[in-house]
Parts: C-alpha cells; sequence; structure tokens
C-alpha cells in the first residue's frame, strides 16, 4: 500500500509518499480499498499539531474516505468484501488500503461515485447538523454564509435553498461570488481581507442593506475580523454558529448578546456524531436522500492523485478553493 505521511510537524511539503505492507484488520475493523479521499481545512491543521486531535507520528492526514471493502475482520457482520462504503476517520484517509472499525463506516448507494461520497458527510454533515439541529432554522428565514465558497460553506448553500432559507454568501473575490451564485446564493458580498474597524462597519452595514435589516442566522468558518460585524447584523433573536477559525479565534463583546436577544452556537459535528450517533445516522440518511433526488451534489473543483496530496492542502492555505478537493488514490 502507499500513504502520504506526516513524520514532523509542518505545512504539506513535510508530507511524504511512503510505500508500506497492506494492513490487516484487527477485531471489529474492515480494511476498505480506498478509491477517493475528501481533503478539507483541518488536515492542514494536523499536521502541524494545531488541531484537537494528535496522533503519534508517522501518520497519514485525511479524515474522510470512499472505497470497496477487501477484508473482513473477526466479529463484523454488517459488511462484506466488495461493500462501497464511506468512513469518517479522524485522521489516516490518505492512503490506498486502511483499517477503519466498522461503526465508522456506511453502506453508499450504487449510484453515488467514490469522489462524491469521499466528500460528502464531512462539510455537508456539519452544515446540516448547523443548520439543522444547532440553529433550527425555518423555511423564509435569512442566512448569511462566511466563507461561503469552501467546502462546509458550498454545502451551507446547497443545504440551505433546499430547506427553504434565503442565502447572503460572503466571500473574499468577485469569481467566488460568482460561483455561490451558480450554487444558488440568492445574494452575495464580497468583503475585503483583514477588516479594519471602518471595514467592519461597512461589512455590517452591507449585510443589513443586502438582507433588508438583518439576518436570522450567521454561519461562520472564517472566524477573524468578520465575525463581529456578522454578529452585529443579527435579527432580534438570532444566532450565531461558531464552526471555524482559518482567519483566527474571534474576541466577541458579550454585551451584543444581551442587546440582540441573539445566541451564540458551537457546532463541533465530530463530537455530536459520537455524543448522538443515532441523529447523526437520521442526518446522513436525509444527506443520502438528497444527494439521490439531485438536491445536493459535491463540487469538485480539484482532483488530484494521492502523490499530490501537498499540493490539495496548499489550496487551502492560499484560500484557492471551491466547493471541495478530492484526492484520487487509484
Amino acid at each position: 500500500m502507499k500513504a502520504m505521511l506526516s513524520t514532523a510537524p509542518g505545512g504539506p511539503e513535510t508530507l511524504e509518499l511512503t510505500e508500506m505492507p497492506d494492513p490487516a484488520p484487527d477485531k471489529g475493523q474492515v480494511t476498505v480499498r480506498v478509491r477517493a479521499a475528501g481533503v478539507n481545512f483541518p488536515d492542514t491543521l494536523i499536521i502541524k499539531d494545531l488541531y484537537q486531535l494528535k496522533p503519534e507520528r508517522p501518520f497519514a492526514p485525511g479524515g474522510e474516505i470512499a472505497g470497496e471493502v477487501v477484508t473482513v475482520g473477526e466479529g463484523v457482520t454488517d459488511f462484506a468484501v466488495g461493500d462501497r462504503v464511506l468512513g469518517m476517520t479522524g485522521f489516516g484517509g490518505f492512503v490506498t488500503h486502511l483499517n477503519v472499525d466498522a461503526d465508522r463506516l456506511m453502506k453508499i448507494p450504487d449510484s453515488m461515485p467514490f469522489d462524491e461520497a469521499s466528500c460528502l458527510t464531512l462539510t455537508y454533515g456539519t452544515s446540516y447538523h448547523a443548520i439543522k439541529d444547532r440553529a433550527e432554522m425555518k423555511p423564509g428565514e435569512k442566512l448569511l454564509i462566511l466563507g461561503a465558497a469552501g467546502g462546509v460553506g458550498t454545502a451551507a448553500i446547497e443545504l440551505a435553498k433546499a430547506m427553504g432559507i434565503e442565502v447572503i454568501a460572503a466571500v473574499s473575490t468577485r469569481d467566488k461570488a460568482d460561483f455561490c451564485k451558480m450554487l444558488g446564493a440568492d445574494h452575495t458580498i464580497v468583503y475585503d481581507r483583514d477588516l479594519d474597524r471602518d471595514g467592519q462597519k461597512a461589512f455590517s452595514d452591507e449585510i443589513k442593506k443586502i438582507s433588508g435589516g438583518g439576518v436570522d442566522v450567521v454561519y461562520d468558518a472564517v472566524g477573524g475580523s468578520y465575525a463581529e460585524p456578522s454578529l452585529r447584523a443579527l435579527n432580534w433573536k438570532g444566532r450565531f454558529l461558531v464552526v471555524g477559525f482559518p482567519a483566527g479565534i474571534p474576541k466577541i463583546p458579550l454585551n451584543l448578546t444581551l442587546l440582540k436577544g441573539c445566541q451564540i452556537v458551537g457546532v463541533f459535528w465530530g463530537a455530536h456524531t459520537r455524543a448522538e450517533p443515532e441523529l447523526h445516522e437520521a442526518n446522513i440518511k436525509d444527506l443520502f436522500r438528497m444527494h439521490g433526488e439531485g438536491k445536493i451534489k459535491p463540487h469538485i473543483s480539484a482532483k488530484l492523485p494521492l502523490a499530490q496530496a501537498g499540493d490539495a492542502l496548499q489550496l487551502f492555505m492560499d484560500r484557492k478553493v471551491l466547493g471541495k478537493v478530492v484526492l484520487d488514490t487509484d
């Protein structure tokens, strides 16, 4: 088997393509021949030891995979050789073969391509959990998405539109805004990089203008200087979803929550899948149904071979990702 390994903390250039013996599953595991691996922003953090998970080295990054079962371990009864599956692995996915705990796998429909399956659960799962479970959004409400052209952002656009929600997509370039409009966003805002106080006020004013006074929910997958002006544009009893911090961890004046009667709500999808497995399973079934109905479809803007995993991660660091990036492990 082949693997792209992190052998020391560092950037994408530190990953090493390595030949290793094919794995054999332990009790309760299956071995998957990985056909595609989704690439996500947390992969850029875990190789720098900046993520919640800190695996022992050497390890492969890659938190979601899709492929075929090639070996079934002792005690596994729900899977058989040849089953098409996707898996949420946390890390380890940038490989050609991988042992996965059976309870971290799900069978996928024959109609679902491996590349789309490999990037469906983390981004769409995060955004569906955020919008449906954490914000409890209703049809007709208004949603502002920060970083809307990225993986979780594009998923949020598609899911919100499928749920009858008005979407304002906020992004850093006009090309990204056009991409979000193509996905179905009702409105777009192009914000400046690293907003100063005047820029923050202008951004908040623009949100209020476009939304007709304010938004009901902010989906913040960016953080940094964009968080406070977005929260200031919330309606009464609005919800501010904390999803990610590629622009830095913001400091929010808590008096704003009092003045607006609003909520700041954390979205930690990985912890949700472990703490609420039945809700997670129901959500994934909803996503499979919506995918089958054509309401959602991962927009893969870049597909690279396993050996170019570092290049795939660099796209995230350069903020050049539109939609999803996938590694083709064939």
